[in-house]
């Protein structure tokens, strides 16, 4: 038998079945819950167990994992009758790992301590290559002792693993994270446009830019996305929009200007409304293609 907490998973998606994925094979036993019958059979495949329901899967668990889109979807999954808060047992530690408003967290933490029940809010950053590759950087928010606890599962997720502060904190660097992932992917895709119409070797230049100062992260995990014109979703446009708008009414509220974060964001919305929030966020070279009279 095994020493480790027992995990209970809500959220197989993307990012949710390779990380669950990545602690089964680190020991744990992950019992997991999501919507689509396909993710439960992969969890099962990958040597998890599939729950029929939020309650069922939460019940004997040491440890809540949520990886869900939104705000609107950790409300649902929290509360009410079937959700966490009812049904996971006093003591347990609830780890929100999915990307919302830094106040849904703060609010989560309150009703969860009523309940006995101890939250961290933890987003990730890295995308599908990174929840694959076991190297994500997460961002915590909570109680050290609860970060102590939780560390060696975190561990099996990712690389760079940070306490930012109380909670929501860890939501609040999200947003700054997806923040400067947006801008930046929007920099490559006009510089990808620029180059193109310049008649230079694409991949020649992409090299070169990305073993200098211009070099990044995105770029290297984009640059195929460019090339290729490849937009599978690897984090759909859809999410960063969402994200997009979580971070500028943060920032309203703290009263930081974000212009360029502004406009980036509405870049994002207009690709979404052309049909594109489905694709992955490297997408927006498709905007400024459009912008720069190409028929996409």
């Amino acid at each position: 038998m095994s020493n480790l907490p027992k995990v209970a998973w809500i959220g197989l998606g993307i990012m949710g079945s390779p990380m669950s994925e990545n602690l089964i094979k680190a020991g744990y036993d992950v019992t997991g819950h999501t919507l689509e019958q396909d993710k439960l059979d992969r969890l099962t495949a990958a040597g998890g167990t599939a729950a029929a329901s939020v309650a069922e899967a939460v019940r004997d668990a040491d440890v809540v994992i949520t990886m869900v889109p939104a705000s609107p979807q950790v409300e649902a999954v929290a509360y009410g009758p079937d959700g966490i808060l009812a049904n996971a047992r006093p003591g347990a530690l609830l780890i929100d790992m999915s990307s919302i408003t830094p106040q849904t967290s703060v609010d989560l933490a309150k009703a969860a301590k009523d309940k006995g029940i101890r939250v961290l809010d933890a987003p990730v950053s890295g995308g599908e290559a990174g929840a694959v590759e076991a190297v994500l950087s997460i961002m915590v928010g909570g109680e050290q002792s609860d970060f102590d606890e939780a560390e060696p599962l975190f561990e099996a997720l990712g690389r760079t693993i940070v306490l930012c502060g109380p909670h929501g904190a860890g939501q609040t660097v999200k947003a700054a994270n997806q923040l400067i992932v947006a801008v930046n992917i929007q920099a490559c895709a006009e510089a990808v446009v620029f180059l193109e119409k310049s008649g230079v070797d694409l991949k020649a230049a992409l090299d070169v830019l990305n073993g200098g100062l211009a070099g990044s992260t995105v770029l290297t995990r984009k640059k195929d996305n460019f090339l290729n014109r490849d937009f599978g979703p690897g984090f759909r446009v859809d999410l960063h929009h969402k994200d997009m708008g979580i971070v500028t009414d943060a920032a309203r509220t703290v009263g930081a200007a974000l212009p360029v974060g502004a406009v980036v964001a509405q870049l994002v919305a207009s690709l979404r409304a052309q049909g594109d929030g489905g694709l992955d966020h490297s997408a927006l070279l498709r905007a400024v293609e459009r912008l720069s009279g190409a028929q996409v």
